[in-house]
C-alpha cells in the first residue's frame, strides 16, 4: 500500500473505495478513546473535517499538550514522522499533524477493508 501524500489524494482514494464514512468512524473511535471531546458526523464534508481537525490539534498543542500526545499515541502516529515536521509555525504544524492523523486512520481503514 502506498500512502496518499496529501489530503486531497487521501480523500479521493477514500471516496473511490467508498471508505470515507469508515474513515470518519475510525477517527471518531480514536478521538473518543483519547478522551478528546470531538465527534464528526458521517456526512461531514472533507474540507470541514480537515479544518476542524486542524483547529482541534492547534488547541491541543497550545492548551492541552498531554491530551495532544495521548491522541497521537491512540491513533498510533509515528514519532519519527512527528519529529520530522519542520517549522515553528503552529498553523503549519497543526495542518501537517492533522494530515498524519488522517493518513494513519486511513491505513487502518484500508487494511481492514482488504482483510474482510
Amino acid at each position: 500500500m502506498s500512502l496518499p501524500s496529501n489530503f486531497e489524494d487521501l480523500i479521493i482514494e477514500a471516496n473511490t473505495l467508498n471508505l470515507y464514512k469508515k474513515l470518519i468512524l475510525q477517527l471518531n473511535k480514536d478521538l473518543l478513546l483519547a478522551n478528546i471531546d470531538l465527534e464528526f458526523n458521517e456526512e461531514t464534508l472533507p474540507t470541514s473535517l480537515k479544518l476542524v481537525l486542524q483547529d482541534t490539534v492547534i488547541h491541543l498543542i497550545q492548551s492541552k499538550f498531554s491530551d495532544y500526545l495521548n491522541l497521537l499515541y491512540q491513533v498510533d502516529v509515528s514519532e519519527l514522522k512527528i519529529r520530522s515536521l519542520e517549522g515553528a509555525d503552529t498553523i503549519k504544524i497543526s495542518e501537517d499533524v492533522a494530515f498524519l492523523i488522517l493518513q494513519r486512520e486511513w491505513q487502518k481503514v484500508w487494511y481492514r477493508s482488504k482483510n474482510q
